[in-house]
């Protein structure tokens, strides 16, 4: 069962309840009518419709991104809105179900009794509701930080391996009396990759501006390697930088072109990024190279051989859930594309 499924499971299950109760204890004073079914079915309905209504607004606003005092004075507000809402709502049903005594029902003692029950039912919805997503959230936390510690460990021997810094040293050393100044800039950008990738496991997601840059940096470094042999592109839409990613996730991508890619062509080759807004609100990021993306390969690299596609896919299930998609293909004879889809909120929602 998957999260909307349970949560309307929970909705149709617990309204259902509230109007079996009410009509348990009418039936101990005077039994049961046609007229009370279909008037307590009516109201549970409306519960069920009005909670709802308040769950949709908690999302498209945001407010699990909230402080917390500012979450409480949000659901309160919300709630006696609700209750009043409810109130009216219950006149209505009684008047349509001829159930209603304008003597009693009306009166402001129970106007306002039936109002302070109705705040108690949304305030224990709203509880539940609120308490469910913050122990999600905290298991997503425990599992997110138990699997980042290993993709950490995955990095220090694949992703900043020794064999990539021992290629970018040779690289700064054969500049230090050719060209100093692009010596030190390419020390400069060695640095800037380096603190990074020791920063990445505090955080789960950083701007895309602080991700590029380190793409950047990296590209820069390989270029000295490379020479004329790399040929690079960038072709990244402003709303781009509307997002945010997990850190090291497009670095991860690039290197790996660069590896499995580039350094196997003797010509070289090149690397094109392309990211841009989908058209639901998704940031799309392509990462297009040279080369030929072999079965036989591509099937060690999933057995373990290489982290990098591995740990990016688990990272993005963690932290997406279903959300978020990864593709990797040939396109054709001489290119291969990686695509990664991320939505713009990072919080999964019922």
């Amino acid at each position: 069962m998957n999260r909307i499924q349970l949560y309307w499971s929970l909705q149709i299950l617990g309204w259902s309840s509230y109007a079996l109760i009410n009509l348990f204890f009418v039936s101990l004073d005077r039994g049961i009518s046609p007229v009370q079914v279909g008037a307590f079915s009516s109201l549970a309905a409306y519960y069920l419709l009005s909670t709802h209504g308040l769950r949709k607004i908690v999302k498209k606003y945001g407010w699990f991104n909230l402080t917390f005092g500012r979450l409480v004075v949000n659901t309160l507000i919300a709630l006696g809105i609700l209750s009043l809402l409810n109130m009216i709502a219950q006149i209505i049903i009684n008047l349509i179900f001829d159930t209603l005594d304008p003597e009693v029902d009306l009166r402001p003692l129970v106007i306002s009794v039936n109002i302070f029950v109705s705040f108690l039912f949304y305030a224990l919805w709203s509880m539940l509701y609120f308490l469910f997503h913050f122990l999600d959230n905290y298991n997503q936390s425990l599992k997110y930080q138990a699997k980042i510690n290993e993709i950490q460990l995955n990095h220090l021997k694949s992703q900043l391996n020794p064999h990539f810094i021992f290629n970018a040293l040779n690289s700064v050393r054969a500049l230090v009396d050719e060209d100093p100044k692009k010596a030190k800039l390419a020390i400069t950008q060695l640095s800037n990759i380096l603190r990074f990738s020791l920063m990445m496991d505090k955080k789960r997601t950083i701007d895309f501006e602080n991700e590029i840059n380190t793409v950047k940096d990296y590209l820069n470094l390989e270029s000295i390697r490379f020479e004329e042999r790399l040929i690079v592109k960038y072709d990244i839409e402003s709303s781009a930088y509307d997002y945010k990613v997990p850190p090291m996730m497009l670095q991860t991508i690039v290197e790996n072109a660069i590896k499995h890619g580039i350094s196997n062509r003797v010509k070289g080759g090149s690397i094109e990024i392309k990211c841009y807004e989908g058209i639901t609100d998704d940031l799309i990021i392509q990462v297009k190279n040279s080369g030929q993306l072999r079965p036989h390969a591509m099937n060690r690299r999933k057995e373990g051989e290489g982290h990098g596609i591995s740990n990016t896919i688990q990272r993005l299930k963690l932290i997406y859930g279903n959300r978020s998609s990864f593709k990797i293909f040939n396109f054709g004879n001489d290119f291969v594309i990686t695509e990664i889809k991320i939505p713009k909120q990072t919080l999964t929602l019922v």
